[in-house]
């Protein structure tokens, strides 16, 4: 009879009774001081410790849904003058509900929480390294170093998809796109590109040349890209003033994922022919001086057309800007004060689609 009732038993579990049986991979989730239970959302921080410089706390909100499902990380913020990400984060925060959601969610809605304190564009004030170009991290580096460490170890090494939002910063006037990562890996790379036209913009930049290694990843969507997970970069918003269009438009663009991975029942319908771009060349200053425009943003201009002029303080025109090849305007630059290094525009050279 003993044998009998463990050959019944092995039955009944292999059929549909047993998936209620299944036991919950992640009844609670945990980033940094937050830990949310199925079915809520919770509010933390990433501690940053103190090393050569000082530790500082980044924010962190964990939406956990109600039922299991992947786990997309959402970031912003790494420069932190670019408003409209970091206002499209803060407002996902606020609004999605944990009892919608299939997987979880996790939100950061400032990484270079110095920069924004200090409104400083480009880099952390405390180190003077960007916020994006130091991953994997160091846990013994500047202040830099040990946030992009803790992010990597905290965020992208428990996600599934991480997408990473940006804008035009303080001096870029930037029309909004996408980021599509080429990793050579076919499986990943079609996933990663769905995301993208599931996001919704409709300028999409090719980058085919990023590191390959994850130990050396600099970038923090490539972080996420080099170990395996299909991720991908947005940016809308430009030098300084916040648009509504722009924040709805990340937000909405985070949503539509959310939609395209099954966490949520929301509709979306992927964009079916953007405008692909690669490479992007960009025009840098040669000198010191003063920035005059000659076209905004989006423009279409042909190679060897004029873009903008450099004057002296008297405003005498010491040089002439110009389209390095045909393409589009991605971004020109904003503000009239220019140094020597200062990047001038970004111009996105149109391809066939991939």
């Amino acid at each position: 009879m003993k044998h009998i009732f463990i050959v019944v038993c092995a039955v009944l579990l292999s059929g549909p009774a047993s998936h209620a049986l299944q036991v919950d991979a992640h009844p609670t989730f945990t980033v940094g001081t937050v830990t949310a239970t199925r079915g809520q959302k919770a509010l933390g921080v990433l501690k940053v410790p103190a090393g050569s410089d000082g530790g500082y706390d980044m924010p962190v909100a964990v939406v956990h849904g109600a039922r299991p499902g992947p786990v997309l990380a959402v970031a912003s913020g790494a420069h932190g003058s670019e408003y409209a990400s970091i206002l499209a984060v803060q407002r996902l925060i606020e609004t999605v509900n944990p009892a919608d959601v299939s997987g979880t969610l996790i939100l950061l809605p400032l990484i270079n929480v110095p920069s924004f304190e200090k409104i400083t564009p480009h880099v952390n004030p405390t180190d003077n390294k960007s916020m994006n170009r130091f991953y994997p991290g160091d846990p013994n580096g500047t202040q830099t170093d040990r946030a992009s460490f803790v992010v990597t170890k905290e965020v992208v090494e428990q996600c599934d998809h991480l997408i990473d939002l940006h804008g035009g910063d303080l001096d870029e006037n930037l029309r909004p796109y996408s980021y599509w990562t080429v990793t050579g890996n076919q499986k990943q790379d079609e996933l990663s590109r769905a995301l993208v036209l599931a996001f919704g913009l409709d300028h999409v930049i090719v980058s085919s040349d990023r590191p390959k290694d994850p130990k050396a990843s600099r970038y923090l969507e490539n972080t996420a890209s080099t170990r395996g997970k299909a991720s991908f970069t947005a940016e809308a918003g430009r030098s300084g003033p916040v648009s509504e269009a722009d924040v709805a438009v990340l937000a909405n663009g985070v949503l539509n994922v959310m939609a395209y991975l099954k966490m949520t029942q929301r509709s979306v319908t992927p964009v079916k022919n953007p405008i692909w771009f690669e490479p992007v060349i960009s025009v840098t200053a040669e000198q010191n001086g003063v920035f005059h425009p000659r076209v905004d943003r989006d423009a279409r201009v042909t190679k060897g057309a004029p873009i903008g002029v450099v004057t002296d303080y008297y405003n005498r025109m010491s040089q002439e800007i110009t389209a390095p090849d045909t393409g589009i305007v991605l971004f020109i630059r904003a503000l009239p004060s220019l140094k020597k290094g200062d990047t001038i525009a970004s111009i996105g050279v149109v391809k066939k689609a991939p």
